[in-house]
């Protein structure tokens, strides 16, 4: 069965699946059904605020990640390549891959203030240590045979890094890439959830305060809907692009 069907056929199971809780529960205010929300989703997109805040959400994700992804993956190759640094900055890493991220975005809006400086320091701070560890294994396991091929052929440092270097960190990044959509986003909405006036988190603020369940699920699956058309049109292509040469 091809992949696109299987998705489709998963994605219509978890919706009958919603629509039976939501007809189990008979409670519209407590679990509203696909109809309600989708109702909902079509107020707020005809509005314009779905579209306004969907869009200041993920400006915040695309600049967090990007940084955290070079940040990340810089010092990860530096600490993979030098042990004896490794062993002096490894409980720094562990200190920051175990620091809640409530409390480091708390301490950004504490220190920076209520701006989108603060907000884009406290997701990065909070992602970087991840990339960090999964691109310091990758730097790990560079295999010497290829450094000491580029050696002998005398490659010049950007043509090591184009053609040795990068094509076996290439999978470690996409993996990182990967895991980092899924939870860079939800760190955002707590950003906007707790300090910011735009944004998918600040609205879901909103309508927790009214005790708006179908507007919550509006907000919160229509950016979901997103997230998954980036991870299966671009990173998951990207992750079998970059793994390839292995199983050539």
């Amino acid at each position: 069965m091809p992949d696109r069907m299987i998705l489709a056929l998963s994605l219509a199971g978890f919706v009958a699946f919603w629509w039976g809780l939501a007809l189990l529960k008979g409670e519209p205010r407590i679990l509203p059904a696909p109809p309600e929300v989708l109702a909902t989703f079509w107020t707020e997109a005809v509005s314009g605020r779905l579209w306004h805040h969907t869009s200041a959400t993920l400006l915040r994700v695309a600049m967090a990640f990007g940084l955290a992804m070079v940040l990340g993956s810089v010092l990860g190759v530096a600490l993979g390549r030098m042990p004896r640094l490794d062993r002096w900055l490894d409980p720094w890493v562990t200190i920051f891959l175990n620091l809640p991220a409530l409390v480091v975005i708390v301490l950004c809006y504490l220190w920076i203030g209520l701006n989108e400086t603060a907000a884009i320091a406290a997701v990065t701070i909070n992602k970087t240590a991840m990339v960090l560890v999964t691109m310091r294994e990758g730097a790990r396991t560079l295999s010497p045979v290829l450094a000491d091929m580029a050696q002998v052929f005398r490659l010049s440092p950007l043509a090591r890094l184009r053609h040795v270097l990068l094509p076996q960190l290439a999978p470690f990044m996409a993996a990182s890439a990967r895991n980092g959509l899924a939870i860079i986003w939800k760190i955002v909405l707590v950003v906007e959830f707790l300090g910011r006036s735009t944004g998918v988190g600040f609205q879901i603020h909103m309508k927790f305060q009214l005790f708006d369940i179908a507007g919550v699920l509006a907000y919160a699956l229509g950016f979901v809907a997103i997230m998954l058309a980036i991870d299966y049109l671009l990173i998951q292509p990207a992750e079998r692009r970059a793994s390839r040469w292995r199983r050539a």
